[in-house]
């Protein structure tokens, strides 16, 4: 089956590809595990170089790269050149600091000198998801190259120029051309390649059946995964709040990306005492932001990615309200051509409806009463996800209380949730496990080795 590019706005196939045939694959697994023998010794000072000049490729041709991106998947063209700006950031980051992160670490024992190397493994495979084409795909890709490892990506279907111009953006800047490569396959090739011998470990983001699929795969091949997958993030607002400020970031949080994003805020938790003016005004921007064609700079709502996420989006919506939960603005699917769904945000909604434990992915935001912190907290943990929180208020002990008792990766007092290359990002329960970014997260790939002389 070929793998297409559809426009979402319009339905129309873009483009086609023919997926790799099993010698095209595996003269790629070849060619990666030949050139880690010699890439797994280049320099820092190379890496960096190259990182470098990725780097100021992305700038360069950042309205290009976000053409491609909004026409793959349907995001904004301004949220998509944001995304190339953040990617270019990235290398840069790791061009900078990976030698620091990955020197020796001495440590104080009875030898005479001990310490901590850290070495590359080989082939990383990274499974990644359309949302982010490009920054899912480079925050894995960035910490790997410069760890010493090579790269085979394997990328979600519905976005195959991404792929493609990524492996390209690699090349140009002067990245060995087995160091990173595309594969142009489907789902049902994965477990094949987690399991071949070459490949030392692999990282996915994406849905909780696939996490689990790759997990169980690598787990049986005993080989180190990394999970990002789904969130249900709380937003909670507390009486102390700036509430101005923190309305409008919910309309951001909710709506960023067509509302098609892990770490969105979905569940939004205010308290009695600010409820009623909370609602109101989050009613009053909702109905106010512009739906349609992601290219018009005045556009802030997109269609979502595919017909499929509209369908699934739509249904989880008709069983909220039939479960007897109010919509206040929004909820229905818009009547004209592409995967446009309206801003919608539903209320007074019975506990067992699917938003208590459903991940909604697309622009609808569920809102809860609580009478204060420890309700807000109790709710926000009531989940089985556990990937970001974002709590607002201006009480220190609040903050502390949230701060402890929260169950995410990741919890962000007054601001919205967001991934930093500074910090590590990922979550736990089953929003995954292991972590991307910061030092933690180019040190998930590597042979953390001892060195004890005596």
């Amino acid at each position: 089956m070929a793998i297409a590019s559809i426009n979402p706005v319009t339905g129309e196939v873009l483009k086609t590809f023919t997926p790799l045939t099993d010698e095209q694959l595996e003269y790629k697994l070849a060619l990666a595990d030949r050139t880690f023998a010699t890439y797994k010794h280049t320099s820092f000072s190379d890496r960096t170089q190259w990182l470098s000049r990725a780097a100021d490729i992305l700038e360069a041709k950042k309205t290009e790269f976000g053409i491609i991106i909004t026409l793959e998947m349907g995001k904004t063209l301004k949220s998509a050149i944001v995304e190339i700006e953040k990617c270019a950031n990235l290398c840069r980051f790791y061009a900078e600091h990976a030698p620091q992160f990955l020197a020796d670490t001495p440590a104080t024992t009875d030898a005479s000198r001990t310490l901590i190397r850290y070495q590359p493994m080989g082939i990383i495979l990274a499974v990644m998801p359309w949302n982010f084409p490009f920054w899912q795909v480079f925050r894995f890709a960035v910490p790997c190259l410069m760890a010493g490892n090579v790269g085979l990506l394997k990328h979600a279907s519905n976005v195959p120029q991404c792929a493609l111009a990524i492996a390209e953006i690699f090349h140009a800047a002067g990245v060995p051309e087995g160091a990173f490569q595309t594969l142009l396959i489907g789902a049902d090739r994965v477990a094949g390649l987690v399991a071949d011998v070459r490949v030392k470990a692999a990282t996915l983001t994406g849905s909780e059946p696939a996490g689990q699929s790759l997990a169980a795969i690598a787990g049986h091949h005993l080989k180190k995964v990394v999970l990002e997958l789904g969130g249900s993030d709380p937003f909670i607002v507390l009486n102390s709040a700036d509430l101005d400020l923190a309305v409008s970031t919910a309309v951001t949080a909710r709506v960023m990306n067509n509302g098609q994003t892990c770490i969105a805020a979905k569940r939004f938790i205010i308290e009695n005492a600010i409820a009623d003016q909370f609602i109101a005004k989050f009613v009053e921007k909702f109905k106010a932001l512009k739906i349609g064609d992601p290219m018009q700079s005045e556009t802030d709502v997109g269609p979502l990615a595919t017909p499929q996420i509209l369908n699934e989006l739509e249904a989880q919506v008709k069983a909220t309200v039939d479960a007897g939960a109010k919509v206040l603005v929004g909820g229905y699917r818009l009547k004209k051509e592409g995967n446009f769904y309206a801003p919608t945000i539903l209320a007074d909604i019975p506990l067992g409806a699917p938003p208590h434990q459903e991940e909604f992915f697309g622009p609808v935001a569920s809102v809860f009463r609580v009478k204060n912190i420890g309700e807000a907290i109790a709710l926000a943990n009531s989940t089985n996800f556990g990937l970001g929180a974002s709590v607002w208020t201006n009480d220190q002990q609040e903050i502390e209380l949230a701060i402890e008792q929260i169950e995410a990766g990741s919890v962000f007092v007054n601001s919205m949730v967001k991934s930093d290359p500074r910090v590590p990002f990922g979550g736990i329960k089953r929003s995954g496990y292991g972590r991307e970014l910061g030092i933690e997260g180019i040190r998930e790939f590597v042979n953390i080795k001892t060195i004890w002389i005596k």
